[in-house]
């Protein structure tokens, strides 16, 4: 931790702070949590040890429809009236005499974020494990059963065809930045639209929901949701069928997602996971094999993007050896994509 400010943040957050969070004392003390081609996002720790969270865009251009720091912060503050943890939102800034990028503020809140195995070995028991992944379900679910009336979401997005709209949103982005033809991607594509379940009522979606976007407490609950920036309203399945994919149990074959923290003893495997999910929320999870095969899609067009900022220097200069990694995640998800929707056949 550092008195100077990390890149992204200006000497006028620093009175902005002091101003407009209750009970913030200065001198502050800033730094970076989590930076990337996600929102940024910062610790900060007032003069009296009181910790909180700063969120704000990425560095350079992205998705015109993300990053959204007043939607996200909106989602957060309403969901403080549900049964779903989020970490309580604390103050919002649009003003650029204050910083180029609007930026929110929320409450810290404890507990651990687990993105490896060695974490998840060192932080829970098996048995915490266990229940790590039935509060991950229930927590899923509880997203899911929010009244979108009474705490003010029902406007967020438009309630119906959410599939056709992100399969139109993701082969957008990704015939504009792909950096190759890959077949399996537009076949793929026109298949899942051929095939696309009837939707039931609108819940929130998530968008993006795995264990390492939560915060988890040491006996396995989740403490708190996070990174909303990519909410909206839709089809809840399309939560399940990412969370699957992005989720490898002891006994799975391995995912196209390199980040697997879930393999050792006591975590779920996918097929628990569906199975908890359909008894929690009381929904039809027959279709499942669709909605992680769209998964899969969708995920080969985020990695495609993430890979092509990676080409164009976003990790400054670095081979094309040592790029390749991301290629193989790219082509693996694209492959798992078709292997499963030929199944569906």
């Amino acid at each position: 931790m550092t008195t100077e400010l990390p890149t992204g943040l200006t000497p006028e957050i620093v009175a902005w702070f002091a101003a407009n969070i209750a009970g913030a004392t200065a001198p502050f003390q800033f730094e970076m949590i989590a930076g990337g081609h996600s929102n940024l996002t910062f610790g900060v720790t007032d003069a009296n040890g009181k910790r909180y969270v700063l969120r704000r865009p990425p560095l350079g251009h992205m998705l015109a429809s993300a990053h959204d720091m007043g939607r996200e912060y909106k989602i957060i503050a309403a969901l403080s009236k549900s049964n779903v943890p989020v970490a309580p939102a604390l103050g919002f800034c649009t003003d650029p005499a204050v910083s180029e990028a609007p930026f929110y503020v929320m409450d810290f809140v404890e507990g651990h974020i687990i993105r490896e195995p060695e974490t998840a070995a060192q932080v829970f028991t098996v048995e915490a494990r266990r229940h790590a992944s039935e509060s991950l379900v229930d927590t899923m679910a509880a997203i899911h059963a929010a009244n979108l009336v009474d705490v003010g979401l029902d406007t967020l997005g438009k309630h119906e065809g959410y599939i056709e709209r992100q399969l139109k949103r993701w082969y957008g982005q990704w015939n504009a930045q792909k950096t190759r033809d890959l077949p399996a991607v537009d076949r793929v594509h026109d298949e899942l639209l051929k095939r696309i379940p009837p939707q039931g009522p609108a819940t929130l979606v998530h968008g993006d929901y795995r264990l390492d976007n939560c915060m988890m407490s040491s006996s396995g609950d989740v403490v708190a949701v996070l990174d909303w920036e990519i909410c909206t309203l839709g089809d809840p399945l399309a939560d399940l069928g990412l969370l699957m994919v992005y989720w490898t149990g002891p006994g799975d074959e391995p995912s196209a997602w390199a980040g697997q923290s879930t393999t050792i003893e006591g975590f779920y495997n996918r097929a628990d996971l569906a199975t908890r999910y359909a008894q929690v929320s009381g929904r039809d999870v027959s279709h499942i094999d669709f909605y992680v095969a769209f998964a899969f899609w969708k995920l080969t067009c985020i990695l495609e993007g993430v890979y092509a900022r990676y080409l164009g220097g976003a990790l400054g200069e670095r081979s094309a050896e040592e790029l390749e990694p991301f290629n193989q995640q790219v082509l693996a998800a694209a492959a798992n994509a078709e292997k499963i929707l030929d199944s569906l056949k």
